[in-house]
C-alpha cells in the first residue's frame, strides 16, 4: 500500500498505518525511564486493557520479559477477570485510548480506592476519566484515530511498554526505533504477491498461527475488522492438535514467525492432510510461500505485525470493502457514560 493511489490514500485506515513508521522514528524511550524505577522497586507488573489496546502491547512485552531473563513479574488479563484479582503487590497498567473504556475506568476506580500508589494511565489523549482516577497519566503521541481498527496507538503502546523493561534491563534508549521505522515502512509498503491475496479472500476461514506474543492474535482480530471475513488464531501447534478436524481446504493458515521444528508437522497435517493453503510471514525462506519481511532481530514482531496491516488491506480493497467503516465494530467497545 502507498500514499500515491487514491485507492490506499482515501482511506484514514491506510494514512494512520503508514503514520507509524514516523511515529516509530521519533519515538522518545527516556520517557518510561522514571516510571521504570517504581515498577522495578514493585517487582511486578500488570498490563490491562481491553482489545488492541492490551494484546500485542501485553503480550510483546511478556514475551521479551520472559526471553531476556528480565527479574520482574508481568502478568496481563482483561479488566473484568482483573478486577477479580488481588494487585495490591503490583503495579498496574490501565490502557485505553479513549480514556473512556468502562472495564479500565471501573477497574482503575478499584484499585485507587484499595490504596494503589501505583495505578498508571496510558491513553492517547489528556484530561479523561482513567486520568481522574489514575496515579499518573502517560499520553501517547500518536494523536486521535479515526478508523476504528486501531494501528499506530497499538505500536506506540507496545514501545513504551518495551521501553520500560528495557529501563529495568539497564539497557536504557537502546530501541533502534530508526532502523526499526525503516523496517516497518517496507513491511507497509512492499507487494504482496496476488495470489496470496486471491486466495484469502474466497477463504471461509482466515487463520493466524504462531507465538504468544500478541502478533498473530492482533492480527485475527484485525481480519473481523478490516476484511469482515472470521478469523481464529491458532496459538503454537493448536493448528495441528484438533482444530483441523473442522478445517476446510478453502481456508488459508497464516504462520507468523514458523517455528523450524514445527513446519513439517504443519506440511503433514494442513498442507498435504487437508490441502489448504498455507502461508508464512517470515523474515527468511520456509517451505511455504512466503511474505518475507525485513529481518530486525528481537524487533521482529512489530514488522511481522505491520506486514499483517498490508495483507489485510489489500484482502479489504480486493473484496470491495470500506476499510474505515465496520458495519458493527465501534472505535470504543463499551464506553464509560457518566
Amino acid at each position: 500500500m502507498n500514499l500515491h493511489e487514491d485507492r490506499y490514500s482515501d482511506y484514514a485506515l491506510v494514512r494512520e498505518m503508514l503514520e507509524t513508521v514516523e511515529l516509530v522514528r521519533r519515538f522518545n524511550a527516556s520517557q518510561t525511564e522514571a516510571v521504570a524505577e517504581d515498577i522495578q522497586s514493585v517487582g511486578r507488573l500488570f498490563l490491562t486493557g481491553e482489545g488492541s489496546s492490551r494484546i500485542f502491547p501485553a503480550k510483546n512485552a511478556i514475551r521479551k520479559a520472559l526471553a531476556t531473563g528480565l527479574d520482574l513479574c508481568i502478568a496481563t488479563e482483561g479488566s473484568r477477570q482483573a478486577s477479580e484479582y488481588d494487585l495490591s503487590d503490583f503495579a498496574v497498567f490501565c490502557a485505553s485510548n479513549s480514556g473512556r473504556t468502562k472495564e479500565v475506568v471501573l477497574l482503575a476506580k478499584k484499585l485507587i480506592e484499595a490504596g494503589s500508589n501505583y495505578c498508571y494511565a496510558l491513553s492517547a489523549g489528556s484530561g479523561t476519566l482513567l486520568e481522574d482516577v489514575c496515579t499518573e497519566t502517560f499520553v501517547l503521541t500518536c494523536g486521535p484515530e479515526h478508523a476504528v481498527a486501531a494501528t499506530k496507538s497499538v505500536v506506540e503502546q507496545a514501545l513504551f511498554y518495551e521501553s520500560i523493561l528495557r529501563h529495568i534491563d539497564n539497557r536504557g534508549n537502546t530501541l533502534a526505533s530508526k532502523e526499526l521505522a525503516a523496517s516497518i515502512e517496507k513491511a507497509l509498503t512492499m507487494a504482496i504477491a496476488p495470489s496470496v491475496i486471491e486466495s484469502a479472500a474466497k477463504a471461509g476461514t482466515i487463520y493466524f498461527a504462531g507465538y504468544n506474543d500478541g502478533v498473530a492474535e492482533e492480527l485475527t482480530l484485525k481480519t473481523n475488522e478490516i476484511t469482515r471475513k472470521k478469523s481464529d488464531y491458532l496459538e503454537g501447534t493448536y493448528a495441528v492438535h484438533g482444530i483441523e478436524e473442522v478445517m476446510n481446504k478453502d481456508d488459508i493458515v497464516f504462520v507468523v514467525d514458523p517455528i523450524d521444528e514445527e513446519i513439517e508437522k504443519f506440511q503433514d497435517v494442513l498442507v498435504n492432510g487437508i490441502g489448504l493453503k498455507v502461508v508464512a510471514i517470515a523474515d527468511r525462506d520456509t517451505p511455504f510461500t512466503t511474505v518475507r519481511i525485513p529481518g530486525t532481530g528481537e524487533m521482529n514482531p512489530y514488522v511481522y505485525l505491520c506486514a499483517g496491516w498490508n495483507l489485510l488491506v489489500e484482502i479489504g480493497l480486493s473484496l470491495g470493502i470500506n476499510l474505515d467503516k465496520p458495519v458493527r465494530a465501534r472505535k470504543i467497545g463499551n464506553e464509560f457514560i457518566e
